[in-house]
C-alpha cells in the first residue's frame, strides 16, 4: 500500500519511471476493477477486462497533471475512466450497423447478495450519475468509487478525505436518489 502512494507521489511530482513501476504493482488490482465494472452485464460483454484495464492505463497514463495522494484516489480514478470507456464503448456499438443492444450493469451491492442483482442500461446509468453529479458532485464521485471501482467505505472516505459516517449517510442518499431516477427511465412493466 505505503508503495503505490509513493510510487504516485513521485509520478505526480512529474517522475514518468514511476508510472513504469507503478505497473506491475497496480495490475491485478486493476483487473479486478476491470472484471468487477463487466461481471454484471446482461448479454454480451462489452469488453474483456484486460481491454477495458490497458485502455484505462493508456489513458492514466496519458494524464499529465494528477493530483493523487493515495491509492484510493487512484483507483477512484481509474474507476472514474472505467466508466468513460464503457460509456464511449456502448455509444459507438449503438451507433453501429450491427443493431447495439442494451447493456445492463448491476446496481446492487455486493453486501445485498441475497437478493436478484438488478440491471440497468448502462448510458441511462451514465446518465444519471451525470445528472447527480450536477447536483451533488461528491455522491456521483462516491458511485463511481463504489459501484465501478469497487471500493469499501473506508477507501472512498480515505481518497475523498472525509469520514466513514459521511460517505455511509451520503452513499445511502445517492443509492436512493440514483434508483428513484433509474425506476423513472425504465420502461413500463420493468422494475429494478
Amino acid at each position: 500500500m505505503q508503495d503505490v502512494s509513493q510510487l504516485l507521489h513521485r509520478w505526480t511530482g512529474g517522475d514518468k519511471s514511476a508510472l513504469t513501476e507503478l505497473i506491475p504493482v497496480v495490475y491485478a488490482e486493476l483487473r479486478r476493477l476491470g472484471r468487477r465494472s463487466l461481471r454484471n452485464q446482461r448479454d454480451q460483454p462489452m469488453l474483456q477486462p484486460t481491454a477495458l484495464v490497458h485502455e484505462a492505463w493508456l489513458r492514466l497514463a496519458g494524464k499529465t497533471s494528477v493530483s493523487l495522494v493515495n491509492r484510493a484516489q487512484f483507483y477512484g480514478l481509474a474507476g472514474k475512466i472505467m466508466r468513460d470507456i464503457l460509456v464511449d464503448h456502448v455509444r459507438r456499438e449503438r451507433a453501429s450497423k450491427r443493431g447495439g443492444s442494451r447493456v445492463g450493469i448491476a446496481l446492487d451491492d455486493d453486501a445485498a447478495a441475497a437478493a436478484p442483482p438488478k440491471h440497468v442500461d448502462f448510458l441511462i446509468l451514465d446518465e444519471a450519475l451525470t445528472r447527480l453529479g450536477d447536483i451533488k458532485p461528491r455522491y456521483t464521485q462516491i458511485a463511481e468509487m463504489r459501484y465501478l471501482a469497487g471500493l469499501t467505505i473506508e477507501e472512498t472516505a480515505a481518497a475523498l478525505h472525509v469520514s466513514h459516517a459521511t460517505i455511509e449517510r451520503e452513499w445511502k442518499v445517492a443509492q436512493a436518489w440514483l434508483r428513484r431516477e433509474l425506476k423513472a427511465e425504465l420502461p413500463v412493466g420493468k422494475e429494478l
